[in-house]
């Protein structure tokens, strides 16, 4: 392994500029006492880089002179991956694609290589953590075996960049960078020199070459990528691929992206044969069956798509002195706050009641669209009440008790329709109360009268 040792120590004379590798009090050229210092720390003009000229197509230009033309896009051969960058994998593009533990990125990257190859491109898979039997019997398993597929288990960045000039691929896959080290740099593998050298490195020749990379990237126990920050500005591309180890849905979010919006999502789902896409996931966060009392169907935007999904609240009368708040899928502290406004705002006690809220399909609505959601769930637990199936609700609360617009309201309505709903409470109705109020309307009792009595005794109507 080569190393770089460090230059030796020098010194000028500020004088005449004579130079030696150590210090002496006396100029050996013009004999001068204390005229001798440091190179580099209080003469600064000693130490420079000499300019070189730019060659003829490298030269500087007028940037009214530049090309637009778009770079051409090429399919990766899973429509969700595509929906994510934007339309393609840009020639020369460095993805990085980051992840939680056994989520499932080698299995979609592995997808991802797969119909690459059977598109007609040669595609490496350079895995530096599973051995190529591994990798062949998850590959049998999701049926991603293409003969322009290749595959090398290397640790080392010099034997990859070897691969990539034997093989000439049109997409590079690296699992992961943080398993990549390079000889150039002292260290072991996975420390932020030798990430930054090993990024630094296949970027570089991604974008000499028009070859788009793709890099594989650990994360820590907060979620951030791990290695220098510095990595996550070097690449073009940052995806982040989520889930839920319980449930079978798995989201990839652009958090960076420099040739598309950073707004979409992709949808899979894992199944036993490997990763699938799911074009429209409206059905995944919906129960089945007939319409039950705490249960509300909310409009989430998940980046630009409008999304279904069922909120479920079940209340219980508790003894303790301090009733349990359990909060799945939403975000508690709004949902302590959707309490609050329900009992001062709309006369619905909730403060004795064990309060359990979810949502369905193990997905994640934290956004302020889901207060009135969750409001009309929890009333409909209490009062017994079941919302239509053709109805659906949208709205911020406030702590006055008003519903305020959310964004993208419009395309929240143009889903609702296209899925059947037929009526949307949001914003047009003024307050909580008059929501309450108008949902009552179109709502039935799912429980006998006397029951309700004496559940109801002393609260005003939802």
């Amino acid at each position: 392994m080569a190393t770089r040792r460090p230059a030796p120590p020098a010194f000028v004379c500020t004088e005449c500029g004579w130079t030696t590798a150590k210090w002496v009090g006396r100029c050996g050229e013009c004999q001068q006492w204390g005229t001798v210092q440091e190179q580099g720390t209080k003469v600064g003009f000693v130490r420079q880089t000499d300019a070189v000229a730019p060659a003829a197509h490298r030269a500087a230009r007028p940037i009214t002179q530049i090309a637009t033309t778009d770079a051409p896009r090429r399919t990766s051969g899973v429509g969700e991956f595509d929906r994510v960058l934007g339309g393609g994998i840009v020639p020369g593009a460095a993805i990085l694609l980051s992840g939680e533990p056994g989520v499932g990125k080698s299995t979609l990257l592995l997808e991802v290589a797969a119909s690459t190859a059977k598109a007609g491109r040669r595609v490496l898979y350079a895995s530096a953590e599973e051995s190529p039997a591994q990798v062949r019997l998850r590959a049998e398993r999701t049926g991603a075996l293409h003969d322009d597929l290749y595959l090398a288990s290397e640790t080392d960045l010099a034997t990859i960049l070897g691969h990539i000039d034997e093989v000439q691929p049109e997409l590079v896959i690296v699992d992961s960078v943080q398993t990549v080290a390079s000889g150039l740099i002292d260290g072991a593998a996975g420390q932020p020199s030798q990430v930054r050298e090993v990024a630094a490195t296949l970027i570089r020749v991604a974008k000499d070459r028009g070859l788009p990379v793709i890099l594989v990237g650990h994360v820590t126990k907060d979620g951030q990528v791990a290695g220098p920050r510095v990595l996550e500005h070097l690449v073009d591309v940052v995806c982040h691929f989520e889930g839920d180890r319980q449930t079978a849905l798995r989201f990839v979010r652009a958090l960076k992206n420099r040739f598309g919006p950073t707004d979409e999502v992709g949808c899979f789902e894992m199944t036993g044969v490997g990763i699938a896409e799911v074009p429209d996931p409206s059905g995944l966060f919906l129960s089945q069956g007939d319409a039950e009392p705490g249960t509300c169907v909310a409009i989430a935007m998940e980046g630009r798509r409008a999304l279904p999904v069922e909120v479920q609240a079940l209340t219980i009368t508790s003894n303790a002195p301090n009733p349990r708040r359990v909060v799945h899928g939403l975000d508690s502290s709004r949902v302590a706050m959707v309490l609050a406004i329900l009992e001062r705002r709309a006369g619905i006690e909730t403060s004795k009641l064990d309060v359990y809220v979810s949502t369905v399909g193990g997905v994640r609505f934290t956004e302020p669209a889901a207060d009135l959601a969750i409001a009309v769930a929890v009333a409909g637990s209490i009062r017994h009440l079941s919302v239509p199936r053709t109805l659906a609700v949208v709205g911020e609360l406030s702590l006055a008790g008003e519903i305020r617009p959310v964004t993208q309201a419009a395309q929240r309505r143009s889903e609702a329709a296209r899925l059947g709903y037929q009526q949307v409470i949001d914003d047009r109705s003024s307050s909580l109360r008059t929501a309450l109020g108008d949902i009552r309307s179109r709502a039935k009792s799912s429980a006998p009268s006397a029951n309700r009595r004496t559940h109801d005794a002393g609260v005003p109507p939802f």
